[in-house]
C-alpha cells in the first residue's frame, strides 16, 4: 500500500517504550507514535493509555523519504478538550502602612559603609 502523509489507517500496537509506540501497518510497514501523539495532555506511562494488540485509526504526520520511517498521531484524532487552570494563589493586599520594602536596607547602609572603609583601612595599614 501506498501512505501519503495525512491518510486516517488502520494499525495494531507491536511495542511500548518509554519514547512512544510501535504500531504495524501492514506486514511489511512499521512506524511510531511518538509519546506526545498519543493524547493530548502529559502522558507519564504509556501503559496507562495503549496496550499492545490495540487494533487502531492512527494519522500518518510524516514520512521520511531515505529511512522510510513513519511518524503516526493518535491526538490528531481526538476531539480536543480545554483545559481551564485555576490559580490557587492566594490575593495578599498589602497595606500602605506596612512599608518595610527597602527602609531596613536604608537604615543599615550607612553602618555597612562605615564597617567596610575600617576593614580597608586595617587592610591597608
Amino acid at each position: 500500500m501506498d501512505y501519503k502523509i495525512g491518510m486516517i489507517v488502520k494499525g495494531r500496537i507491536t511495542g511500548i517504550q518509554p519514547y512512544g509506540a510501535f504500531v504495524s501497518l501492514d506486514k511489511e510497514t512499521q512506524g511510531l507514535i511518538h509519546i506526545s501523539e498519543c493524547t493530548h495532555g502529559y502522558v507519564k506511562n504509556l501503559n496507562e493509555v495503549l496496550t499492545v494488540g490495540d487494533v487502531m485509526d492512527v494519522v500518518i504526520l510524516d514520512i521520511d523519504e531515505y529511512t522510510k520511517k513513519i511518524s503516526l498521531s493518535l491526538r490528531v484524532l481526538e476531539e480536543r478538550t480545554h483545559f481551564q487552570y485555576h490559580s490557587k494563589k492566594r490575593k495578599y493586599r498589602q497595606e500602605k502602612t506596612d512599608r518595610d520594602g527597602f527602609d531596613t536596607i536604608r537604615e543599615l547602609m550607612p553602618q555597612w559603609i562605615k564597617e567596610a572603609k575600617t576593614d580597608e583601612a586595617r587592610q591597608i595599614n
